[in-house]
């Protein structure tokens, strides 16, 4: 038996779906090593374990700060595991003990954020790769959710190929049922969910429904996803092409009402530049949405021939296949029967008892 650490401080981020998929699989899939589940206040009084082998820690160091790297690399020493997983790149990068951690994507080191401070989000960038550079050297073992991220490491970081594990993730169907979202009723249109970090094109997106619109009067632009200074930049975006009547920024969606946008929309459209695994569009794809996508990063690794892709720097290609979709509907019915068949080759626990091996071989080393 071994006592294996998980650092679970990212549960309520947007990463938070593989920590929590991972631990929810973990506690069916393996009865014998002792866990400590390491959680921020918040998710330590909200998270409660399900198998007796699981203990939950308090861990209230934040991320990229001097407290991780002095007091939560003293916590760990102290709890003296046999092994630790972190979740995400961030760790205390002078801990000696055995270390396995999963790299997500490598797109914060590419690209800047114009709502942060240049000189601070700089200087901020350069630590992050300074600690992914280190975080991969002295873990004995690496998990990456695709392909693509496994070769994009390799070049940036010089790791053994053979240290990098890929364990692809999955997406969930709701259980909630559809809900109706009531700005959106009655009307056609194509759909997006997510933040809109500068990686995740939606100024490009925002012109090419003004193009679009040109044919398709009727047709509006859904944005869901918690509104913050990138989304107000949108709006304005949004006015300067004249479709701001147009445009429906939801905020946050529940489930049910994320359920009923993926059924109800003419497409959904994934125009971003940098992923790692491409969730969004493999939920879209589970229910039952045609999806047209961005040829970047991982995204054809990932949805296979089920999706309608394009050149995401190329307006008139984004224009074109989203037409394509918007147009054809034997091409929409052919997207939506394959989109729910590749969405169904990935499987949550798949990855979770591929990530126990990948525990068993980092503790024989």
């Amino acid at each position: 038996m071994a006592r294996i650490a998980i650092d679970a401080r990212e549960l309520s981020t947007s990463t938070g779906r593989y920590v929590s998929k991972l631990l929810e699989y973990l506690q069916k899939l393996d009865p014998n090593n002792e866990y400590m589940v390491l959680l921020k206040p918040d998710d330590f009084k909200k998270w409660r374990p399900t198998a007796k082998n699981f203990k939950k820690v308090l861990c209230p160091h934040q991320e990229f700060s001097t407290d991780e790297q002095f007091a939560f690399k003293k916590q760990l020493e102290e709890l003296n595991p046999d092994l630790v997983h972190f979740a995400m790149v961030q760790q205390p990068v002078w801990y000696k003990g055995k270390v396995v951690t999963t790299v997500h994507d490598l797109t914060a080191t590419r690209f800047k954020n114009p709502s942060k401070n240049k000189i601070v989000f700089s200087f901020k960038q350069q630590i992050y790769k300074w600690v992914i550079k280190k975080a991969v050297k002295k873990s004995i073992l690496v998990i990456t959710p695709s392909k693509f991220v496994k070769k994009d490491l390799i070049k940036f970081t010089g790791v053994n190929p053979n240290k990098i594990v890929v364990t692809y993730e999955s997406a969930d169907e709701f259980t909630e049922p559809s809900t109706p979202v009531k700005s959106v009723q009655s009307k056609q249109f194509i759909f997006y969910v997510g933040r809109a970090q500068p990686h995740k094109n939606l100024p490009k997106l925002m012109e090419v429904f003004a193009m679009l619109r040109q044919d398709n009067p009727s047709l509006y632009l859904v944005l869901a996803g918690r509104k913050d200074k990138t989304y107000d930049s949108l709006m304005e975006e949004a006015k300067n092409y004249g479709v701001d009547g147009f445009v429906i920024f939801t905020g946050y969606v529940t489930d049910g009402q994320l359920k009923w946008l993926y059924r109800g929309c003419r497409a959904y459209v994934f125009p971003s530049l940098s992923e790692g695994f491409g969730l969004p569009g493999l939920e879209a794809m589970l229910h039952r949405a045609p999806v047209v996508s961005s040829t970047a990063t991982c995204l054809p690794e990932i949805y296979g021939k089920a999706a309608w892709y394009f050149n995401p720097q190329d307006k008139y290609d984004m224009e074109r296949s989203i037409k394509a979709v918007l147009n054809d509907k034997a091409l929409r019915s052919k997207l939506i029967i394959a989109g729910r068949a590749q969405a169904q080759k990935y499987s949550w626990e798949r990855m979770a008892k591929q990530t126990l091996k990948v525990y068993e071989l980092a503790l024989k080393k």
